[in-house]
């Protein structure tokens, strides 16, 4: 006999119940302080469930929101069952998208508990010839157990989940199925306020019903109880019992039809999925979800160059190609210690090539410890199957060229900056390849850099993601060639075949998703800022990168050595305030020392905060108590060993040994206000204003003696920016004047002569100068101040009364962005707010602030990015000796021969501060010395 189709039911509400008090100790919390459990514990069952049951219909069935004939037969129907919490509810709207997305089929029936729908539905599958599980473990559906009606209860581990036939039914209540709701009315059940019979629990329960058959054998023969106090329970409380079960029996006759068609799984919106994984920050849902989908069956045309002829007819269609994409294949991530394997080139969708190389060639330099030098290739031709260089056993003859004679063919279209060309993250392979002495021009596009711009508030933008979500295509993960962890193997020691085919397909992906990305841009009116600033910066960051910054490794030396002795002598100050040793990186033993031993609490009124292990020890917890000598020595140990750790002791790992210089990566697609970052090492994080900082900064020194650092740092640059997109006149015209802005609003808000203003004035006024922007209230600037809240209201309010269009320019931001979704910088790149309509207070607040915040500071992103392009071109053309070699928050860093400083200055000023027209002068103040710091 055939096997009967499956239908899975999925109770929605309790799902989502269960994996909501499933963390309900260790609560996922997001980025946006947004409670995510119930959401991810739905979506991850459900995508375990697809993936392992592979179902041939579908559904989540939720609650109604209507009463039910339940709440009419007992008013008091749940009565006692506690309210949903907050956290809870706001996620249920959330879980009924990512189910839509995923295609399934969402029920609700008014005036209908799920239960009743299930029930329903998994009778009426039955009687068409279909087996039904339902995906709970609500013991109240054991009642419907048959041997067509199973259920599923899923466990945390998918070998774990449990399938409830008749047998397990029997087993757990020691009643078939069928008189399942016998007990459930005899012992009732608290959770949903069923009363049941008073003193008869479920052990009673199920004796009752063997010995008597059924609830109604247990009434007619409740004289026949021996304890008094169940007898004296059925008795008195029959009415309680029929009641009872006739509200925990599932109806099978609710309104709705079993309809295979409309239970089949509709094809997932992957983007959708995508984005919402995103947005709720489940990057391991992301991967399941790649890993889920099927490789498209898409007819492509991937050759490999294995012959003379066919590289030669490759290098004529792209030196005619309107634009290509190519893509390097190399033996590691970091570019500065890649060597090449082969390259892929695509110029029309669905078609690729790949021309894998030898290993022999020389590159200009190598880094790393594990960097090894290819052989020379000595006067080899190109197409000579033979090198010097041992090719792996698994390789056919004839199926490699030698690098340097590639590169040479190769190196005049790179070069061309009349030959348009990109890729998805091209500044990699730019890097790469310069250091094979080849400067890649002509950078036209990159669709890493699209994406980014099209939706700033995506974590990832890499390939794989871009291809599924975009294109509903998997890409052959990387992993699939090389591996993981301890067993992974070098791109190099894959079968050319087989890397073909992957590299093929990267750069087929990235011109569909290119041809896909373009029209967007221009719709959202995107293309400008594209392709006059982003475009041109990737080709900027890559030579910057390239160029890398030299350090000093003897003053990092002496730092480390310093620092560990204030370190040590900081510990023993520590131990001897709190009059014992212990660890001082242990939360635990500091917050027993701080706040049980000690009691720094007592009499000071503060809060003492807690976590789910024990005392918050954290920054932000102890500045309350940072006068209380021992807790201020504890921040100041804290500062310096994470210095020390984070930066000091890490740099020299990080430093080339080839060129003595830290190769850091700017990131143009992180930060959703526009702004770079940096990685490996990141240098935004180094103090700017402390003396640690600039001892750090010390380190780092120009690449030779005859050489300089040049440091221009733009002044206030988001306090101008702000004044010109509010248009105050009173912050405009203190710029014009060149006044300390600073003085000037404390001379406004306090109402003194400028002359008069007093340090702790101008420090208050700089405190809400710079938190306006980032959205601060009172409370925070009476924390920052010192100052009491009321005090704090009150000069936030003389604030707005001075400069009453920064008021309205943020309620007016505010205001679009809930109207628009997105909020826009001077030049037009946008940031999506969806959260600013969210109905939860703390997000919907955060949203507030970085709706205010986003113009201003990807306005000033912007004009340094604008700042930069224009100073590489200028540079390059009149003064190509200096370069441009680290961009930290607002300031650029050159270096330059010394003899050129004094040349190279007046460019610097005039190209960084014309960079943008905005109503109030721009003003760079830049010094020249030997390192950073000086």
């Amino acid at each position: 006999m055939p096997d009967r189709p499956r239908l899975f039911l999925i109770d929605g509400h309790a799902l989502a119940y269960r994996s909501y008090f499933a963390f309900i100790r260790s609560p996922l919390i997001n980025s946006k302080g947004q409670n995510t459990s119930a959401v991810y514990g739905f979506a991850s069952a459900v995508l375990r469930l697809i993936e392992k049951e592979a179902p041939d219909r579908i559904a989540v069935v939720f609650d109604s929101a209507e009463p039910t004939f339940r709440h009419e037969r007992f008013p008091d129907y749940k009565a006692t069952r506690e309210k949903m919490p907050d956290e809870m509810r706001d996620q249920l709207p959330v879980i009924d998208e990512v189910a839509s997305a995923l295609g399934l089929p969402v029920i609700r029936c008014p005036g209908y508990e799920a239960d009743d729908v299930i029930g329903t539905l998994a009778r009426r599958a039955e009687e068409a010839g279909w087996d039904t599980f339902i995906v709970s473990g609500d013991k109240d559906f054991m009642q419907l157990v048959d041997d067509h009606i199973k259920l599923l209860d899923l466990k945390k581990r998918a070998g774990e989940d449990e399938v409830i036939d008749r047998a397990a039914v029997e087993a757990r209540f020691g009643v078939p199925p069928e008189r399942v709701v016998d007990v459930l009315g005899l012992m009732g059940d608290a959770s949903d306020n069923v009363p049941g019979v008073p003193g008869v629990g479920e052990k009673t329960a199920v004796e009752l019903v063997r010995a008597f058959g059924s609830l109604d054998g247990a009434l007619d023969h409740a004289e026949e109880v021996k304890n008094k106090r169940v007898r004296e329970g059925l008795l008195a409380g029959r009415q309680s019992a029929l009641l009872s079960r006739d509200l925990v029996t599932i109806h099978v006759n609710a309104p709705v039809e079993f309809d295979p068609a409309r239970f089949g799984r509709r094809t997932p919106d992957v983007a959708r999925l995508i984005q919402l994984f995103e947005d709720l920050e489940f990057p391991s849902l992301i991967e399941k979800l790649q890993l889920q989908q099927q490789p498209a069956g898409d007819r492509v045309a991937y050759h490999t160059v294995t012959s003379p002829k066919a590289f030669d007819e490759l290098i004529g269609r792209l030196r005619r190609a309107e634009e290509f994409v190519f893509d390097l294949e190399t033996t590691s991530a970091n570019p500065m210690e890649a060597e090449i394997v082969g390259v892929s080139f695509a110029f029309r969708e669905r078609e690729a090539f790949y021309v894998p190389v030898g290993e022999c060639g020389v590159r200009n330099a190598e880094c790393g410890a594990e960097a090894r030098r290819p052989r020379p290739c000595g006067d080899l031709p190109l197409f000579s199957g033979t090198s010097a260089a041992p090719k792996p056993q698994h390789l056919p003859p004839d199926t490699e060229h030698p690098l340097p004679g590639v590169l040479d063919r190769l190196r005049p279209i790179l070069e061309d900056p009349g030959v348009r060309k990109g890729g998805q993250n091209i500044k990699y392979d730019m890097v790469v390849l310069s250091h094979y002495g080849i400067e890649v021009r002509g950078v036209a596009f990159d669709t890493m850099v699209e994406s980014y711009l099209l939706d700033p508030s995506q974590r990832q933008h890499n390939l794989d993601l871009l291809a599924l979500k975009h294109l509903n295509f998997r890409k052959t993960p990387t992993s699939e060639l090389i591996g993981r962890g301890k067993d992974q193997v070098s791109m190099r020691d894959v079968p050319v075949a087989k890397v073909a085919a992957y590299s093929c397909e990267d750069a087929d992906v990235a011109l569909r998703l290119h041809h896909l990305f373009l029209p967007r841009l221009a719709e959202l009116g995107l293309e400008r800022l594209y392709h006059e600033v982003e475009v041109p910066l990737v080709s900027v960051l890559a030579r910057m990168e390239a160029r890398g910054v030299r350090v000093d490794l003897r003053v990092l030396d002496a730092l480390s050595a310093e620092f560990a002795a204030k370190i040590g002598a900081l510990a023993a100050e520590i131990y001897q305030l709190a009059g014992q040793e212990f660890n001082i990186n242990s939360t635990q033993q500091l917050g027993a020392i701080l706040f049980e031993k000690l009691e720094i609490q007592k009499g000071r009124g503060a809060r003492v905060r807690k976590t789910k292990t024990g005392y918050a020890t954290s920054v932000e917890a102890l500045e309350d108590f940072g006068d209380v000598p021992i807790v201020g020595r504890i921040l100041e140990y804290r500062a310096l060993s994470k210095l020390k750790g984070t930066y000091v002791d890490a740099f020299p790992a990080l430093v080339c040994p080839r060129t003595g210089r830290i190769h850091t990566s700017f990131n143009q697609t992180v930060t959703a206000t526009g702004r770079l970052s940096s990685s490996d090492p990141n240098l935004q994080n180094i103090p700017i204003r402390t003396e640690l900082g600039r001892r750090i900064r010390e380190a780092f020194v120009a690449s030779e003696p005859s050489r300089c650092l040049l440091c221009a740092d733009y002044s206030q640059i988001e306090l101008r920016v702000l004044a010109h997109m509010s248009g105050d006149p009173g912050l405009i015209e203190a710029f014009r004047r060149g006044e300390d802005i600073h003085r000037r609003t404390a001379s406004e808000i306090f109402e003194v002569p400028i002359e008069n203003v007093t340090p702790g004035m101008r420090a208050r006024s700089k405190a809400i100068n710079f938190g306006i922007i980032y959205g601060m209230g009172p409370q925070r600037l009476a924390h920052d101040t010192g100052i009491s809240l009321a005090e704090a209201q009150a000069f936030i309010e003389r604030y707005f009364s001075r400069y009453p269009l920064i008021k309205r320019y943020i309620e007016a931001t505010i205001a679009s962005a809930r109207r628009d979704g997105y909020v826009a910088t001077i030049l037009g790149r946008r940031r999506p707010i969806p959260e600013i309509l969210s109905t939860n207070d703390g997000t919907r607040s955060a949203a507030e602030r970085a709706a205010v915040n986003t113009p201003i500071q990807g306005s000033a992103a912007d004009l340094i990015k604008v700042a930069m392009v224009r100073l590489d071109r200028r540079l390059r053309h009149a003064h190509p000796e200096a370069w441009m070699i680290l961009q930290v928050h607002d300031e650029l860093v050159f270096d330059v021969p010394a003899a050129a400083a004094e040349a190279v200055t007046p460019i610097v000023r005039e190209e960084m501060e014309g960079a943008m027209a905005l109503d109030v002068p721009l003003k760079v103040d830049i010094s020249v010395g030997p390192t950073w710091a000086k």
